[in-house]
């Protein structure tokens, strides 16, 4: 008699949702990096206008340049904001399939705790099992010898 796990499909079934789960939470972090990756580039860009702008303003520029850098950097603003907008529903995105990666992270857990203790329970009883056809065959053949 071997070993039979009664809750085998179930542990398997449990398994490819926490895979499925893992893909999901690799996609998330991916779109995390990408989103806030974006959003340090253009705070970067809007940093080295600003650093330009200062050093044109200090050389001497006409009004109709300044109003134009401004108004790229109010639109700049806006991209940056509408950016930090994408990286925060990203982030919550991220912690969302990691909450759920840690509730079916759980679960598998429990299902192959079960199956450690089933396994050994059938061990222990193997073993006993194994034990008393062992003194039968003493007792026989201490019988047999007697005889």
């Amino acid at each position: 008699m071997g070993f039979k796990y009664k809750f085998e499909k179930l542990l398997t079934i449990k398994e490819n949702e926490k895979d499925k789960v893992i893909g999901e939470y690799n996609v998330a972090v991916h779109n995390f990096e990408k989103a806030a990756t974006k959003l340090y580039e253009l705070l970067k860009q809007k940093e080295d206008i600003q650093a330009q702008q200062s050093m044109q303003l200090q050389i001497g520029l006409n009004i109709g340049r300044i109003q134009e850098l401004q108004r790229f950097l109010l639109v700049h603003e806006n991209v940056i904001n509408l950016c930090q907008t994408e990286v925060a529903q990203a982030r919550r995105m991220m912690e969302m399939k990691e909450q759920l990666l840690l509730e079916k992270n759980i679960e598998v857990k429990k299902y192959e705790k079960i199956k450690e203790k089933n396994w050994d329970a059938y061990c222990q009883f193997e073993r006993a099992e194994e034990n008393k056809l062992m003194d039968e065959i003493s007792i026989q053949q201490y019988m047999n010898r007697g005889n």
